[in-house]
Parts: C-alpha cells; sequence; structure tokens
C-alpha cells in the first residue's frame, strides 16, 4: 500500500481482525514482549520509562531510533524536502520536534477511527502498552494543534508502522501534515474567496496541467451541519494550495517546459477523519505518482479540540515516498545511512540525484518451520524479529512457502531472507551467524518447529 493510502488509512470492518487481535493476545504477545529492551517489567523510550503489558510489541531496534530525527539532520535530503515543502507555506506555523508517543485515544479516538480499524491491531501498530504507542501518523496531532488556537499549520514528524521489509517499506518514516481553519461566518467565507482568487492567478501564469474532479459530488459528500457553498469553496481551496505545492516541489526538476507541462490529477478517496477526501498524484519520469491524501476536516475533529464556528481541510505527505524519487535513492534503508559516501552527497536547499557507490551482492538464507497451533504468527511479527536481530543489513523479505497439513491441520511457513548491506559485502559466516540468531529467536519467542 503506498504511504499516501497508510497515513490517510482506509476503513474496513473484519470479524476475522478482531477474532485474530484476541487469539494473538492470548498466545504470541507474551513472547513477544521479550523483544522490548525493558528491565523489572518497565521500558524506557526517549527518557521516559514505561510499564510493559501484553500490548507491548515495540522492539530495541525501534526504541533507538525514536530520537534521530531525521527530518531536522541538516543537508538530509528529507531535511531538504522538508524546507522546500514550508517554503509554498511560509506564512503557516511550523513544528517539526514533537515526540511521537501518543495515547491510542489521540491517535486513532479523537479522529473517529472506527473502533474495528485495522490501523489499531497490535500487528499493525507499535505499543509501548495499552494505554501509549507511537504515532502511526501526524494526524495524531490534528486536534492538539487546533486546541493550541493555530489556524495555520505544518508539523512534519517521525511516524512508525509495523510492516513488510523490502527496498521501499521502513517501519520508521516521516509525514508532513498541514490544515487550516477558517471562520464559518461573512468573514471566513470573504477570506476563503480572496485566498481562491490568489492562488487561481498564480497557477494561470504556471506551466502545469490539472486534471480535476467535482470538489463535492454524491460519493463524495459534503458533512452534515456544514453549508455546501462554503464546503466547496474550502475543498477548492484546499485543491489550489496542494497544486500550487506540487509545482513548488516539482516544477524544477520535472524537466517542464511549454512542451511539457506539470501533470497534476485529482481522485475521490476516503478516509475516516475528513469528508469530501481526495488523493492526488503528479504525472513524473513517466508514471503517476500518489503523492498525498486530503480533504475537509471532520467537524468531530474540531469539536473535539473545542473549536467553534469553524471549517477547515488538511493533508498529508510522506517524505520518503517523495524524495525516493526527486533523489533518486532506490533503497529505504540508505536514508538511515551513516556512510559518508551517501551523506557527503547531499547539501542542505539542493536536490541533487544521488551516486550509487557500489552494488554489494545478495546472501538468500530461507528458513522452514512449523508454526504452533495455538499461535498466529503474522508476517510483521516476523519481519520486526528479523530487522531486530538483522538490522538494516535485511534488504527484503519474502513469503515463498504456506502449506497447511492435511491431516494434522498444523501450519508451515517458509521465509527468504535477502542480506545485502549497503555499504560493504557480506561474509557467508557472518550471515549465517546472523541466520542462527534469527532462527533460535524464532524457537524462544515463538515456540515454532524449525523444519
Amino acid at each position: 500500500m503506498s504511504q499516501p493510502a497508510l497515513w490517510w488509512q482506509k476503513t474496513c470492518s473484519s470479524r476475522f481482525l478482531v477474532s485474530c487481535h484476541r487469539l494473538r493476545h492470548k498466545t504470541s504477545l507474551a513472547r513477544q514482549s521479550t523483544f522490548a529492551s525493558h528491565s523489572n517489567g518497565s521500558i524506557e523510550i526517549l527518557r521516559q520509562r514505561f510499564p510493559i503489558d501484553d500490548f507491548t510489541n515495540i522492539t530495541p531496534a525501534i526504541v533507538s531510533k525514536t530520537h534521530l530525527q531525521l527530518h531536522t539532520t541538516p543537508s538530509h535530503p528529507l531535511s531538504t524536502l522538508r524546507a522546500l515543502i514550508e517554503s509554498a507555506y511560509s506564512d503557516f506555523t511550523h513544528v517539526s520536534t514533537i515526540s511521537p508517543l501518543v495515547s491510542p485515544y489521540k491517535n486513532f479516538d479523537e479522529l473517529s477511527f472506527p473502533l474495528d480499524h485495522p490501523g489499531r491491531a497490535v500487528t499493525d501498530s507499535y505499543y509501548v502498552n495499552r494505554d501509549m504507542m507511537l504515532r502511526t501518523h501526524t494526524s495524531a496531532h490534528e486536534v492538539e494543534m487546533f486546541r493550541k488556537g493555530e489556524t495555520k499549520w505544518l508539523l512534519t514528524a517521525d511516524v512508525y508502522r509495523r510492516d513488510e521489509i523490502d527496498a521501499s517499506h521502513y517501519p520508521i518514516f516521516h509525514q508532513v501534515e498541514g490544515a487550516r481553519i477558517f471562520n464559518t461566518d461573512a468573514s471566513g467565507m470573504k477570506e476563503v474567496q480572496e485566498d481562491n482568487e490568489r492562488l487561481s492567478n498564480l497557477l494561470a501564469t504556471a506551466n502545469i496541467v490539472i486534471e480535476d474532479i467535482p470538489h463535492i459530488s454524491a460519493t463524495n459528500p459534503v458533512q452534515p451541519g456544514h453549508d455546501p457553498v462554503f464546503s466547496e469553496l474550502v475543498a477548492r481551496n484546499l485543491k489550489l494550495s496542494l497544486n500550487n505545492l506540487l509545482l513548488n516541489v516539482f516544477g524544477d526538476v520535472a524537466g517542464i517546459s511549454k512542451k511539457q507541462p506539470l501533470r497534476v490529477r485529482w481522485i475521490e478517496a476516503y478516509f475516516p477523519f475528513t469528508s469530501p477526501s481526495f488523493e492526488v498524484e503528479v504525472f513524473f519520469q513517466g508514471k503517476w505518482l500518489e503523492i498525498l491524501g486530503s480533504g475537509v476536516i471532520r467537524q468531530a475533529t474540531l469539536d473535539t479540540a473545542g473549536v467553534q464556528n469553524k471549517i477547515g481541510w488538511a493533508f498529508g505527505l510522506g517524505l520518503e515516498r517523495i524524495a525516493m524519487v526527486l533523489f533518486s535513492i532506490p533503497d529505504i534503508r540508505l536514508f538511515w545511512s551513516t556512510d559518508a559516501r551517501f551523506l557527503s552527497q547531499f547539501e542542505q536547499g539542493k536536490i541533487n540525484i544521488f551516486q550509487p557507490y557500489s552494488k554489494y551482492p545478495s546472501c538468500f538464507k530461507d528458513v522452514s518451520f512449523w508454526v504452533p497451533q495455538d499461535t498466529i504468527l503474522h508476517e510483521n511479527d516476523f519481519c520486526d524479529l528479523v530487522r531486530d536481530t538483522a538490522g538494516d543489513l535485511v534488504e527484503d523479505v519474502k513469503m515463498i512457502d504456506h502449506f497447511i497439513h492435511p491431516k494434522t491441520n498444523r501450519t508451515s511457513l517458509c521465509y527468504r531472507i535477502n542480506y545485502r548491506s549497503m555499504d560493504r559485502s557480506l561474509s557467508n559466516e557472518e550471515i549465517n551467524h546472523v541466520q542462527s540468531q534469527v532462527v533460535a529467536r524464532l524457537k524462544d519467542q515463538f515456540g515454532v518447529e524449525i523444519r
């Protein structure tokens, strides 16, 4: 799933999810608490200590990165992209340092996430315990920002999701959240109309082609209680604002000319916390690239923040997805590299094309095992175990076999782990040692039987 779709997670109701969630708590979570670096029943994160419980699933590998905040590191590609986005919203409040520790209520309930939303599951999110987690999206701070009285702001931060292992997925990535709200009186409507005119004039002189859709439709409706005229003006303001942002980010690097304008297209979407809702794509380097999710803010979110008589919009985008394209960075692990051959290629404020310094050989290792009958081993459990054991030496992990024995009903899984360092050659002896640690932890934490 793409980062925008992950950020504005789509709602799905699933009894299977709930049943798996319960069974998982009966089985693997007790073992998984051993992932966390803890003593005396507690875990330390960002100099704070928290008690652990049956929800605890955060690993030492994740904890060790919670303080890094790559988006604030000078000359780092993510820092340059953040600054480029902020330059398009120079009159907004900019926030870039805020703790990733939030409550599940703040991460989900304040934003009207359904109780059975898959993002709540321990298989998808990192929980410190039942009452504390690592945010899964920057939207977790929307209510907080509005409650502070901010009316237009950008917030950039690291977010955390349990995920697969490959060149485009990492359990930590970075997002920019933007929002703006207006008064719902005549002065507010005048403000929206004037800003729409200003933004329209800017776009009229730009070399951009926009494939638009209706701001409001039967399948992308205005919220009950919202004035349809005002809601449509706000949705238009959102689109105009983001079209200008995309021109600011991609305009100088897309090879734009009179024969080749920047192409943008809008798509209807659904998100729990906005309506109407939209995704937007940019045609870049010969293909459509999904950039972000956005929409008119749910009134319930503003009500929770105690903001009265306001209407507004919000958007969110993933920095890594865009930076990998702009800087031609082929592997998401490189953002975390401390190798001077990577870091020295970049300068704050400049978009430089990454020059690969080497391609080291892969080393494939398979592990096949029987899963205990009372256990559900989610693929994200396996990937977290591999990450915590081997770190960024793993390029990708793929399930290559799934078998249920017809007589015993036992489940057998086989995963292929592709070890490849970004910085050096790996010896077979070294990888054999790491692989043996993976196998040992599988047996210890999940009680599997190696085949």
